[in-house]
């Protein structure tokens, strides 16, 4: 396994540790909003702390990408890193304070713009997801791949879609979801990821999402064997945050879908 990896899986397992010892005493949060239905805790910042803490002591020449905290310039003020880490601590805030047990940290490693290396830990599972590029996805050191699926009726999506419990009868999401076998919206979007990366979801369609929703995850989909692209079928992904993920005969299905 890559050093970088090891480092992430290491910073990924003592935020786990945190998020775990805070959800036995979830009365105790302070939770602030950072905007509509957008809430943060004091158990996302030190998360994210001891992520930034471990990853500086590593690679102190590394950039950094954090939800909570914003941009970090590489050691000595350096500009422009060739690496850069992409951080979300606890992916799923509304979930875990509310003790709804599905939620998770985010870490992924980009080299010149390019995901290098993904980690994405469920700490209430203990499920390690992983995935450097070129070399495969896994979960718990056990490849994955995606849903040998082929149906788009019997597919099981999740989604990240605004209104997506009432959306007009206009919007191009309503062919999309109407035709597969159910969706559901978890409320984390880097497991909703993983797991189309590991085959116990046919396929993800998310809007309006971040560099850290997506940086991971999606390098575990095509080490997994997926496709992701936006919904031009281009790879703008990560600039636009609109996103659909699935094994490549579901992708087809559901870019036709959307496009109906």
């Amino acid at each position: 396994m890559h050093p970088m990896l090891n480092t992430a899986i290491k910073a990924a397992r003592r935020a786990g540790a945190i998020i775990n010892r805070a959800s036995l005493d979830l009365e105790r949060l302070n939770v602030a909003r950072k905007g509509p239905k957008d809430y943060v805790t004091e158990i996302d910042r030190a998360a994210e702390e001891s992520i930034i803490d471990i990853l500086r002591t590593a690679y102190p020449d590394h950039g950094i990408l954090a939800e909570e905290s914003g941009r970090h310039q590489a050691a000595g003020g350096q500009a422009g890193a060739e690496f850069q880490w992409v951080i979300d601590p606890l992916d799923g805030t509304t979930n875990f304070i509310h003790g709804f047990a599905h939620y998770a940290v985010s870490i992924a490693l980009m080299h010149r713009g390019q995901a290098a290396h993904a980690v994405v830990y469920d700490p209430t599972r203990n499920e390690m997801f992983t995935a450097s590029r070129g070399s495969g996805a896994f979960l718990n050191d056990r490849r994955v791949r995606v849903s040998s699926c082929v149906r788009y009726h019997d597919t099981l999506l999740a989604s990240h879609i605004p209104q997506s419990t009432a959306l007009p009868a206009t919007s191009p999401f309503v062919p999309l979801l109407a035709e597969c076998a159910a969706a559901r919206r978890t409320g984390s979007t880097v497991l909703d990821l993983a797991w189309v990366a590991s085959g116990r979801l046919d396929g993800f369609c998310g809007v309006g999402l971040k560099p850290w929703d997506m940086a991971a995850g999606g390098l575990l989909v095509l080490e997994a064997g997926g496709l992701l692209a936006d919904f031009q079928g281009e790879q703008g992904w990560m600039e636009s945050g609109n996103v659909l993920a699935a094994p490549p005969k579901i992708f087809a299905q559901m870019m036709a879908h959307l496009r109906a």
